[in-house]
């Protein structure tokens, strides 16, 4: 009956995580950040549908809803930010006209993860240095030069 009940709870747990909400205040990026880097190496355009979020690792789709007109977007992570604690994500500009929020600056949204981007902690095992340490020591396509 115990190993029931914290399988049971283990499960639940897990459900949990998977279909978690945030709940928080949104704004967006200003128009004069166009064309600016962003933390993924690309360039922010005013009409992309992208975001900035603190936690989720960049590439993440976030299902993005605004609870008080019941628009929906879905966007992707690609810079870091916002980092005032009153705030959880910052949307581009087009994000946040479709959710409708341009005209209040910052309003509150429910985020929901859709993919995550699973980020790995330690290469493959089956990777093996030394099958390919013949391609960088290889003398007699590329020999050393001799230094006398």
């Amino acid at each position: 009956m115990r190993i029931k009940s914290i399988i049971t709870l283990l499960f639940l747990m897990c459900v949990t995580c998977l279909f978690s909400q945030e709940t928080g205040n949104a704004t967006y990026y200003h128009k004069r950040f166009h064309g600016s880097r962003t933390s993924d190496g690309g360039v922010y355009h005013k009409d992309s549908m992208t975001c900035a979020h603190r936690t989720y690792p960049l590439g993440t789709l976030l299902h993005v809803k605004n609870p008080r007109n019941e628009k929906e977007v879905v966007v992707k992570v690609t810079d870091r930010g916002p980092y005032s604690k009153r705030l959880m994500i910052d949307l581009s500009y087009k994000a946040a006209k479709e959710l409708d929020i341009i005209r209040y600056g910052i309003a509150p949204v429910v985020v929901t993860p859709i993919k995550q981007i699973r980020i790995p902690y330690k290469p493959d095992d089956e990777f093996n240095p030394a099958e390919f340490l013949h391609l960088i020591i290889d003398e007699s396509t590329h020999p050393l030069p001799l230094h006398r």
